[in-house]
C-alpha cells in the first residue's frame, strides 16, 4: 500500500534530486537485516526453552538427589528401587529435554544459550535413548552395579569379610599369600557384574547415538570446551609432563619390593604385584611406606598415631576440615549439614563407605557421606570432600546449568588442593606437633616421598580407568576382552600386574567403585595436575618464598577470596577463563609438580643408578 503511494511521486526528477541531495545531509535509517531478526527471535525461544528446562531438571534432580542419598546410607531393596525409579525418571526428562533442544543450532545462538545447550545436551553421565522403557531399564541395571559393589563380601579365612577390612589387610598385611587371597577375593565380587555392564554400555551408548554423538567416551570428552579428539590429544601432553617422574618412583618401589620380599615373590625387573603396594587398586603406595621409606631422615611423628593420642575424632577431623576452609574467610557450613551428614558408618545396615560430597538442593543443604576413621588418609579425605561442598556453595546463585565445576577436573582438584596445604608447618599451627617436632629440610625427601607414593602413583591409575572405559564405550573393546583390557593398559600405563593369572570371567574393572558406579574418572587425572598448579598460584599470592611443598596457605584471607572468586563462576564460562582468573595461565600444565617433587627426583635418580627401569 505504501509502494503504490509512492511511485506518482517518484516519477518527479526534480524531487529525486532534492532527496539525493537532502540524503548526503541526514543520516540514512539503518536497514533491516532478516537474518539477524531470525537469530534473535531464534535467541528468544532458547532462552524461554532453557528457563522451563533448568526449572524442570532442579526440581526432579532434587527428588532424584535425595532418592540417591536414602540409597546409599541405607541399602535396602526398598531404598534400591526407589532410587532407581526416580532415576529413570530423571534420566528420561534429561534425555527428552536434550533430544528437544535439538531444534536449535548451536552455531546459530548466542554464547550464553550455546553453551547451555551443549551442557544439556552433552552432561548426562549414562543416557538412555527415549524409547519405552529404556530409562527404567537403564536405571535398575546401574542401581544394581552400585549395589552389587557396596555390598559385595567374601569369605577370607573361614569368614566373610567386606572391603573395608579387605583394604585393611592389604594396607597392613606383608604376608604375600595373604595378600593374593584378598586381593583376589575382593576382585571376585566384580565377576557376576559383567552382563550387566555390557547391556548397560549398549543402552547408554544407544541413548548418546539419539544425542547425536558417535559413542558415549566421544560425548564425555564433549564436556571440555574442545574437541574430544583435542582432549584425548590435551590427556596425553599432560602425561608426557609427568611420567618421567612415575618412571622412577616405579623403579625404585620395585627395587624396595625385591629387597624386602626377594626374587619369587617381586622380581627385580619387569612389572609389579598389584597386591604388594598397600592399596587395593595399585593406585596410592603410602600404605607400604615401612618398605619403600627413604634413607633419609623422616618426621619423627606419625600422623594417625597423633591423631589418636590428641583424642580426635571422626567429627572434630571435619570440624577441622572446615576451619581450615573458614581461615581463608569463607562462611561456616550451614547448620543442617552437620545435621545430616553421614559421617561414620552407621551400625546394622549397610551403607556406601566410598567417601562422597553432596549437594542436594543446589543451594545449601550439602553433605558429606564417609564411613571416616581417625587416621592421616581420612584427615586428608575430609579435606578433600569439603573442597566440593565449599565448591557447591560458592556457584549456589548461578543459573542451574552452570551449577558445576569449570570442568570436573576443576571439582576434584579444590579439596585436593588444600590438603596440599597440610604440610608441617599446618600441623604446628593445629598443634598435632610441637615446633621441636617439626621436621627441617633433612626430611624433605621422606616427606615429598610420602606425598609421591599418592601423588605420583596414581596418575597413570587414573588414565588408566578412562583409557579402559573408552575402548569399552567406543565398541573397540568387546565384552569377552574386558578384563585382558584392563589387564593390558595397566601394565602398559602402570607397570602392575595381577597376582596371578585372572579366570576367563574375572570382570576387575569391575572392583574399582567408580566403574559400576559410573563415575567418570578423567576428572582425577586432570585434578592431580591442576591441584598443584593451584597450590603454585596460591602459593605465589602468599607472598611464600620457600620450597613449594612446605608452603601451607592456612589463614590467609586474600588466597581465599580470590579462591572464592574462581569458584564461583561455576560452569558459567569456558574453564581456561576460570582457570586464568586464579592462575594467570589458560593451559593445564604439569610443570608445577615437577617442581615440587624436583627434589625427590634427584634423590629417585641416584637411587635408580644402575638399574634396569622400565617394565
Amino acid at each position: 500500500m505504501m509502494r503504490q503511494f509512492l511511485k506518482p511521486v517518484l516519477k518527479s526528477a526534480s524531487l529525486l534530486a532534492l532527496g539525493a541531495a537532502l540524503s548526503a545531509c541526514v543520516p540514512a535509517k539503518t536497514a533491516i537485516d532478516p537474518a539477524a531478526v531470525a537469530m534473535e527471535e531464534r535467541a528468544i525461544e532458547a532462552r524461554a526453552f532453557l528457563k522451563d528446562a533448568e526449572s524442570q531438571i532442579a526440581a526432579k534432580s532434587h527428588q532424584a538427589a535425595q532418592a540417591a542419598w536414602d540409597q546409599a546410607t541405607n541399602i535396602t531393596p526398598e531404598t534400591t528401587a526407589a532410587a532407581a525409579e526416580q532415576g529413570a525418571e530423571f534420566t528420561k526428562l534429561l534425555v527428552s529435554l536434550a533430544n528437544a533442544s535439538k531444534q536449535f543450532d548451536i552455531k546459530e545462538l548466542p554464547a550464553e544459550e550455546a553453551r547451555k545447550i551443549q551442557i544439556l545436551r552433552s552432561g548426562i553421565t549414562i543416557p538412555a535413548p527415549s524409547r519405552e522403557g529404556a530409562a527404567e531399564e537403564l536405571a535398575g541395571i546401574t542401581t544394581k552395579l552400585d549395589a552389587t559393589y557396596s555390598t559385595g563380601k567374601f569369605m577370607f579365612q573361614g569368614r566373610e569379610i567386606d572391603l573395608l577390612e579387605a583394604s585393611r589387610i592389604i594396607e597392613q598385611s606383608r604376608n604375600p599369600a595373604e595378600l593374593q587371597a584378598v586381593w583376589e577375593g575382593w576382585h571376585s565380587i566384580a565377576a557376576p557384574m559383567a552382563p550387566d555392564y555390557a547391556r548397560m554400555v549398549e543402552i547408554a551408548n544407544e541413548g548418546a547415538r539419539e544425542l547425536g554423538y558417535p559413542s558415549l567416551d566421544q560425548m564425555w570428552l564433549s564436556n571440555y570446551d574442545m574437541k574430544p579428539a583435542e582432549m584425548e590429544a590435551e590427556v596425553q601432553r599432560l602425561w608426557t609432563q609427568v611420567e618421567p617422574l612415575y618412571k622412577e618412583l616405579h623403579c625404585y618401589a620395585r627395587g624396595r619390593l625385591n629387597t624386602y620380599y626377594g626374587d619369587a615373590v617381586q622380581p627385580a625387573t619387569g612389572p609389579i604385584r598389584a597386591d604388594l603396594l598397600g592399596n587395593m587398586w595399585a593406585q596410592q603406595w603410602s600404605g607400604v611406606y615401612d618398605i619403600l621409606k627413604t634413607d633419609t631422615p623422616g618426621p619423627a611423628y606419625d600422623l594417625t598415631t597423633r591423631l589418636n593420642e590428641q583424642g580426635y575424632t571422626p567429627l572434630k577431623m571435619v570440624q577441622t576440615g572446615e576451619a581450615f576452609f573458614t581461615s581463608l574467610g569463607l562462611q561456616e557450613l550451614p547448620k543442617t549439614f552437620w545435621e545430616r551428614s553421614m559421617i561414620t558408618k552407621p551400625e546394622g545396615r549397610e551403607v556406601v563407605c566410598h567417601a562422597s560430597a553432596w549437594d542436594l538442593d543446589d543451594y545449601e543443604d550439602v553433605r558429606i557421606k564417609m564411613c571416616t576413621q581417625v587416621n592421616a588418609e581420612d584427615f586428608n579425605t575430609v579435606h578433600h570432600e569439603l573442597g566440593h561442598n565449599y565448591y557447591q556453595l560458592a556457584y549456589r546463585n548461578q543459573d542451574h546449568l552452570y551449577k558445576n565445576g569449570a570442568h570436573d577436573g576443576f571439582h576434584e582438584a579444590i579439596g585436593d588442593f588444600v590438603a596440599l596445604s597440610i604440610t608441617p608447618e599446618y600441623l604446628e599451627q593445629l598443634g598435632l606437633i610441637t615446633a621441636a617436632e617439626k621436621p627441617g629440610p633433612d626430611a624433605d625427601t621422606a616427606l615429598l616421598l610420602q606425598t609421591a607414593l599418592d601423588k605420583i602413583a596414581f596418575l597413570p591409575f587414573a588414565l588408566s580407568v578412562d583409557s579402559w572405559r573408552w575402548g569399552v564405550l567406543s565398541g573397540d573393546t568387546p565384552p569377552e576382552a574386558y578384563n585382558q583390557s584392563w589387564t593390558d593398559i595397566r601394565l602398559k600405563n602402570q607397570g602392575i600386574i595381577p597376582p596371578a593369572p585372572r579366570p576367563a570371567d574375572a570382570f576387575d574393572p569391575g572392583a574399582k567403585y567408580h566403574i559400576p558406579g559410573n563415575t567418570p574418572y578423567l576428572r582425577y587425572f586432570l585434578s592431580f595436575i591442576m591441584q598443584f598448579q593451584f597450590h603454585k598460584a596460591a602459593c605465589e599470592q602468599a607472598g611464600w618464598e620457600g620450597p613449594l611443598h612446605r608452603c601451607s596457605i592456612y589463614g590467609n584471607k586474600e588466597v581465599g577470596r580470590r579462591f572464592e572468586e574462581m569458584m564461583e563462576a561455576g560452569m558459567s564460562q569456558p574453564w581456561p577463563d576460570t582457570l586464568e582468573k586464579f592462575t594467570g595461565t589458560r593451559e593445564m600444565d604439569g610443570s608445577a609438580i615437577i617442581e615440587y617433587f624436583d627434589p625427590l627426583m634427584v634423590y629417585l635418580k641416584e637411587e635408580n643408578a644402575g638399574q634396569s627401569c622400565g617394565w
